[in-house]
């Protein structure tokens, strides 16, 4: 399989070219609104690359997803994490699939990284393709533990993630879906510890009204063992996006709480029940996609 950087070198270059969001994250920056111009690009690249028996299963569930935000209710899509070219899928799959689906991702906000501005151009030239918020995610923090550089980056990362809660609460409650990946970061078999569901999902189950499971299979970028983005492989693949159906988070939230036994971690309960919702739609996905290839 070929490299995005051998495959797709001039459309990077344009899109490098075409960037305008720094590589320095502050309060004042932390929501991003999409480049419209590398957008397209990337969907192309999509376009290029997807088996033509990919689709979004359940498309309908993200349709009344977008109605309940359109009735001021805040609305949550929780995906799992496989791909450097997750979001641009799940755009261009809802396009194809109605044009009330296509209407849900362009109220989608996807909640990013703060490493996708800072690692190179090439990363923060794709990233900034869609409108995200920024954060500083606790699994870096947690790598710097016992580095001189730790309480600097502990005060940087509070005022960062205070900032992005304000854009969020601003944004959920005008018009926008927010999505998030729980694990915090792309899946890499070989690595459990990289589809483990972050605690910090109990916070956005506790803050929305509604929210959608997405469930993948299938990958047409496959990430690369050094963790380069430009050297992730593209792979014509059937992709299937598979939602659920609506849920209401705080039910969702009691019933985990419940079910957890005495004196357990809550917010642990909560992610795990996440986990466990997300395991039974990546099966439907696969099942899905079994179909088509």
């Amino acid at each position: 399989m070929a490299t995005v950087k051998e495959l797709y070198y001039d459309q990077a270059r344009e899109m490098v070219k075409n960037s305008r969001h720094p590589d320095t994250i502050t309060p004042e920056n932390v929501y991003q609104k999409g480049n419209e111009a590398n957008r397209r690009i990337v969907e192309n690249l999509v376009a290029d690359t997807i088996h033509p028996k990919s689709h979004f299963a359940n498309a309908e569930a993200m349709e009344k997803l977008a109605e309940l935000t359109a009735q001021g209710k805040s609305c949550l899509i929780l995906s799992e994490h496989y791909s450097n070219f997750d979001i641009p899928s799940i755009f261009y799959l809802l396009q194809q699939a109605s044009k009330k689906a296509a209407e849900v991702a362009d109220r989608i906000v996807a909640i990013a990284s703060l490493k996708l501005n800072i690692t190179s151009d090439f990363v923060l030239a794709f990233a900034e393709s869609f409108s995200r918020v920024v954060v500083y995610p606790s699994r870096s923090l947690e790598a710097l533990a016992g580095t001189d550089t730790y309480d600097a980056e502990k005060t940087y990362s509070r005022e960062i993630n205070r900032a992005a809660l304000k854009q969020m609460i601003r944004l959920k409650y005008d018009g926008h879906i927010i999505l998030v990946f729980p694990a915090g970061t792309r899946y890499r078999p070989g690595k459990p510890d990289t589809k483990r569901v972050l605690k910090e999902v109990d916070s956005y189950l506790k803050s929305f009204d509604y929210m959608v499971f997405v469930g993948s299979a299938g990958n047409i970028l496959v990430p690369n063992p050094t963790e380069k983005m430009e050297l992730d492989e593209v792979h014509t693949d059937v992709l299937v996006h598979c939602a659920s159906d609506v849920i209401e988070c705080s039910e969702f939230r009691r019933a985990a709480r419940e079910a957890a036994p005495p004196d357990s971690d809550l917010k642990q309960a909560a992610a795990d029940a996440v986990s466990v919702a997300l395991n039974e739609l990546h099966a439907k996905a696969e099942a899905e996609r079994a179909k088509h290839v």
